[in-house]
C-alpha cells in the first residue's frame, strides 16, 4: 500500500443557480490577459447542452481519455508515442477556435462620440484575436438556459440513444447546471500525453500542472484531456490549465471559484488513496465498474493502519487530521451521495458532483402533490427513468443504480428535515429506506445545507520544510495583464522566453513598490489597462478610465 494525498472538490448541483460568478472570478485572476481570451479554466455549462468547447464528451470525434485493450492494458485513446511522433507537427484531433469561440468586443467609441441623430448607433462586434469585424454565432456559454434548445441542446451526446425518450420531458423541466474545472485526475490523460513531460502531477497534494520551461506547445496534452480543460495560449505559444489555484492552497486558502460562488455549492477537502490501486481500478473491464473501482483506491483515514502508512510515506499529521475531517470524504465514501464525472475516461477525476434532485422535486409539485413527502419522492424517482438514465450517463458510465441511490438519499434527508422542522417526529423509518440512521441524514443535512467556512473548506497548509517540492513557476500564476506575474517577460527570442521568477519574488517586488512609491503604482505595464489586483485603492490611477474623463476630474481639461 502506498498512501499519497490528493487535493480534491465536490460540488452540489442542487444549489448552482448558473449566474457564472465562478467563471468570472477565475477568468479575472487567471486567464484576463493577451493570449487567453477564448479561455476560461472554469466554466458552467447548461444541460442539457453542447458544453465548451462544442460537443467536447464525443470522444469518437477528439479521441481523448483512455481505452482498454483487449489484454487488460489501457492506452491513450489518441494512440501512442508512434501515432503522436507521426502527428507531432500536425495534430488535427484539436478542437477549433470556432468549436470555443472567437472572442471579440464592441467598437464602443462609436456610442461614446456619437453626435445627437435621429438613427440610434450601433457598436459592431470585432474579433480580438484578427481585430477584424465579425458575426457573433457562438461563445462559451451560447446555449445557456436552453438558448436555441431545439437546434443545440438535442445534440448533447448524453442525449444518444434517449433522444425521443427525453425530448419531452426535457422541454417541461428537465434542465441543471454543471460548473467545470480541470479534473486533476488520479490517472491524467494530458499528462501522458505530453511529449516534453511538462505536465506533472505534483506528488505532495495530486495537483496537476504546467512546467511552462518545458512545454514546447505540441498541443498534444489538448487532444489528450477528454475533458477539454487544456489549452493553448497563443501569444506566448504554451500550453496553460486550471491551477487549483494551488498559491492559495498552499496557505490553506480555497479556490477563487469555491471562495466566491455565490450557492456555497462546491467542498474542498484532502482524500488519502492507494497509489498502488490507481492502474488497476483505472483498467477495469467494465466501463459501469469504474465507479464502484475508483472508489476503492481512497483509504479511510480513520484507519490506524492508513494513519500509520501515511506517516511512513511522509504525509504530516496535520493533513492526516485534515483527510479525517475531509468533507470530500463524507460525501464520496461517508454518505456516498457525490459521483464522478465521465468514470468511462478512465482517468480517475478528483472532482466530483452531487447529482441534481430538483427535476424530480418540480415534476412532482407540478402534479399537485407534495413533493416533500419521502413516499411521493420515491415513487417519482422509480418513474422519472429519463432524467436518470442521462445522469447515469454523465456520471456513472451509464450505470442507473448509484445514480437511484444518491437520489433517494437526498429525498430522504429532503424529507426528515422537513418533517423535523414541522415539529413531528419523524423516526427511523425514512432513515433506514436508505440504508442510513438519523445522525447521518442529519448530519448530512448540515454539510449540504448550512455547513460552516471551516466546514467546506478543510485544507491543511503546505509545510515550510517541503517548500523545495513546491513548484511556484510564475506562469502557472499568471494574473492579469501581459509582462505581470506569470507573463514571465520578454527573453532575447521574444514572447514568453527568458527566466522565470517565482510568485513570491512577483509578490514582494510589488508590494515593496507600491509602499515605498511616491506616486501611485497602477500595477500594468500595458497603456489603457489597471491591474486592480495590485490596486491599492489610494486616488485614481493612470488607466483607470479614459483619459479625457480623469483630466476633468483632476481640473486639466482645457
Amino acid at each position: 500500500m502506498k498512501v499519497m494525498a490528493q487535493m480534491a472538490m465536490v460540488m452540489n448541483l442542487d444549489k448552482c443557480i448558473g449566474c457564472h460568478t465562478c467563471s468570472v472570478t477565475c477568468k479575472q485572476a487567471w486567464t484576463n490577459r493577451s493570449g487567453m481570451e477564448y479561455v476560461w479554466f472554469n466554466n458552467v455549462e447548461t444541460r442539457p447542452g453542447l458544453g465548451y468547447p462544442r460537443s467536447y464528451e464525443n470522444q469518437d470525434e477528439w479521441k481523448g481519455g483512455w481505452i482498454r485493450k483487449a489484454d487488460g492494458r489501457i492506452t491513450l485513446r489518441a494512440g501512442g508515442r508512434f501515432r503522436k511522433l507521426a502527428t507531432i507537427f500536425s495534430n488535427p484531433k484539436m478542437p477549433s477556435l470556432q468549436d470555443y469561440y472567437e472572442p471579440w468586443t464592441y467598437d464602443y467609441d462609436v456610442l461614446l462620440r456619437a453626435p445627437a441623430q435621429k438613427d440610434f448607433p450601433v457598436a459592431r462586434p470585432y474579433s480580438i484575436i484578427s481585430g477584424k469585424p465579425m458575426n457573433v454565432s457562438w461563445s462559451a456559454n451560447w446555449d445557456d438556459d436552453l438558448g436555441g434548445s431545439k437546434e443545440h441542446a438535442v445534440k448533447d451526446e448524453m442525449l444518444k440513444g434517449i433522444e425521443d425518450k427525453v425530448r419531452f420531458e426535457f422541454e417541461q423541466t428537465f434542465m441543471f447546471y454543471l460548473p467545470r474545472i480541470c479534473e486533476h485526475c488520479l490517472n491524467p490523460s494530458c499528462a501522458a500525453s505530453c511529449p516534453s513531460g511538462a505536465i506533472y502531477k505534483r506528488s505532495e497534494d495530486g495537483i496537476v500542472l504546467v512546467d511552462q520551461e518545458r512545454c514546447r506547445g505540441w498541443r498534444m496534452c489538448i487532444s489528450g484531456c477528454p475533458y477539454k480543460k487544456v489549452y493553448f495560449n497563443h501569444k506566448t505559444g504554451k500550453a496553460e490549465k486550471c491551477t487549483f489555484c494551488y498559491p492559495r492552497i498552499e496557505v490553506g486558502l480555497p479556490t477563487v471559484c469555491s471562495e466566491t460562488c455565490v450557492g456555497r455549492l462546491r467542498y474542498i477537502g484532502l482524500v488519502l488513496y492507494d497509489a498502488d490501486q490507481v492502474l488497476e481500478a483505472a483498467s477495469v473491464e467494465n466501463d459501469k465498474d469504474l465507479y464502484a473501482a475508483q472508489r476503492a483506491c481512497f483509504l479511510d483515514p480513520a484507519d490506524p493502519a492508513v494513519r500509520k502508512a501515511a506517516r511512513e510515506a511522509g504525509i504530516p499529521q496535520d493533513w492526516i487530521r485534515a483527510a479525517q475531517r475531509s468533507p470530500v470524504w463524507k460525501l464520496i465514501n461517508t454518505y456516498q451521495v457525490a459521483l464522478p464525472l465521465h468514470p468511462e475516461y478512465r482517468t480517475l477525476p478528483m472532482v466530483w458532483y452531487i447529482p441534481p434532485l430538483s427535476p424530480v422535486v418540480d415534476v412532482i409539485r407540478d402534479t399537485g402533490h407534495d413533493a416533500e413527502d419521502a413516499g411521493n419522492l420515491f415513487a417519482a424517482i422509480e418513474a422519472l427513468r429519463i432524467p436518470v438514465e442521462y445522469l447515469a450517463n454523465l456520471f456513472t458510465a451509464g450505470e442507473v443504480a448509484p445514480v437511484e441511490a444518491v437520489l433517494r438519499k437526498l429525498a430522504a434527508m429532503r424529507s426528515y428535515m422537513r418533517e423535523r422542522t414541522l415539529g413531528r417526529e419523524p423516526g427511523p423509518a425514512i432513515a433506514e429506506a436508505v440504508g442510513m440512521t438519523e445522525e447521518d441524514l442529519y448530519e448530512m443535512f448540515r454539510l449540504l445545507a448550512i455547513a460552516k467556512y471551516a466546514d467546506r473548506y478543510v485544507i491543511p497548509p503546505a509545510h515550510a520544510e517541503q517548500a523545495h517540492a513546491l513548484e511556484e513557476i510564475a506562469t502557472d500564476c499568471a494574473l492579469d495583464y501581459s509582462g505581470g506575474p506569470g507573463m514571465g517577460g520578454s527573453g532575447p527570442v521574444g514572447e514568453g522566453s527568458g527566466a522565470l521568477t517565482p510568485v513570491a519574488v512577483e509578490n514582494f517586488r510589488m508590494l515593496t513598490q507600491r509602499q515605498t512609491a511616491e506616486s501611485l503604482v497602477s500595477g500594468g505595464s500595458k497603456k489603457g489597462r489597471v491591474n486592480l489586483l495590485n490596486w491599492d485603492g489610494t486616488g485614481m490611477p493612470d488607466g483607470l478610465f479614459p483619459d479625457g474623463t480623469s483630466a476633468a476630474r483632476d481640473g486639466k481639461a482645457e
